[in-house]
């Protein structure tokens, strides 16, 4: 996913745009191989809040691992007439036909409706017009009250501030949780994620809280939750003593250092396993000795060791 292609329409939200640029681009900036492209039928793009911006009118050379979002616009309902040419519309069907992602925010979901993206697969939008895509695109199996929805490489999402989400969501996919939750605390969002898929990340919902040492020890056990990674070990990175690591992980996330690694482990190899890795194989991927404390922990479920 090299390319980010951004195919602004009229009218558009500026944070159904900027939400998942800022995260590509924070991404960039860690070091990740992304390039921004903003795309338009037109050089001048005017927002619903008033500030116009400018885009290019002609696309860059897209690859199977690039992406393409389109934002959504104001309105209480979709409108009656076609926001993108068909010209437009083929970029996307082409676009996804060659192994891309499309992705769109909010009432984005109406181009990917008209281009035919939605039809025989799952989706969402606001819930302002949920109803009305539906009866739309009566092909599509509307999921409604989620923030986004994936599903053959078109995501869909609920609206303005879910396009963080559904980005966050993409890091994580390709560069683990630990990717994300950087992303996340660099942009102070600690977004709860959810969806079709196991998307309530722990990298993410035990990450609202403002210890600055919490926050240090979960980036340790982000980046390395397959290692062995002691007590004294992680209190000695952060500079702080075992005592007080412990106590300030037990108030801020409601649970040990340890109990928090198991539950990245368990996250993990649940999605291994949902692809086919067989119990013991996850079990080791993740850092398990063997299949044996996995298949303990998925007994207990991770709502047991998280919640």
């Amino acid at each position: 996913m090299s390319n980010v292609v951004f195919l602004l329409v009229p009218r558009l939200h500026l944070l159904d745009l900027a939400g998942p640029a800022q995260v590509f681009s924070t991404a960039a900036g860690l070091g990740m191989d992304y390039a921004l492209s903003y795309v338009a039928e037109q050089e001048e793009v005017p927002t619903a809040q008033g500030l116009p911006v400018h885009a290019r009118t002609d696309w860059p050379e897209l690859a199977g691992d690039d992406l393409v979002i389109v934002p959504g616009w104001r309105g209480d309902r979709l409108r009656r007439e076609p926001v993108l040419g068909e010209a437009s519309m083929n970029r996307l069907r082409e676009h996804h036909a060659g192994g891309g992602t499309v992705a769109s925010v909010c009432s984005g979901a109406d181009a990917l409706g008209r281009s035919g993206l939605l039809d025989g697969r799952r989706c969402t939008t606001h819930h302002e017009l949920q109803d009305e895509l539906a009866q739309r695109y009566p092909k599509a199996t509307v999921v409604r009250d989620v923030l986004y929805v994936v599903d053959d490489r078109v995501i869909t999402s609920a609206g303005i501030a879910s396009g963080i989400d559904l980005s966050l969501h993409l890091i994580a996919t390709r560069h683990g949780p630990g990717a994300a939750a950087r992303i996340a605390r660099a942009m102070v969002v600690y977004a709860r994620r959810n969806g079709d898929e196991p998307q309530a990340s722990a990298m993410l919902r035990h990450r609202a809280h403002l210890s600055d040492a919490v926050h240090r020890v979960q980036d340790i056990i982000d980046a390395e939750f397959t290692a062995r990674l002691p007590l004294d070990e992680l209190a000695a990175r952060v500079g702080c003593s075992v005592r007080t690591v412990t106590r300030l992980f037990a108030r801020t996330v409601g649970m040990t250092p340890l109990r928090y690694q198991q539950l990245l482990r368990l996250e993990r190899a649940e999605h291994l396993i949902g692809q086919g890795f067989g119990v013991e194989v996850a079990a080791r991927s993740v850092g398990f000795e063997d299949g044996r404390m996995l298949r303990r922990l998925r007994g207990r479920g991770p709502r047991t060791l998280g919640s």
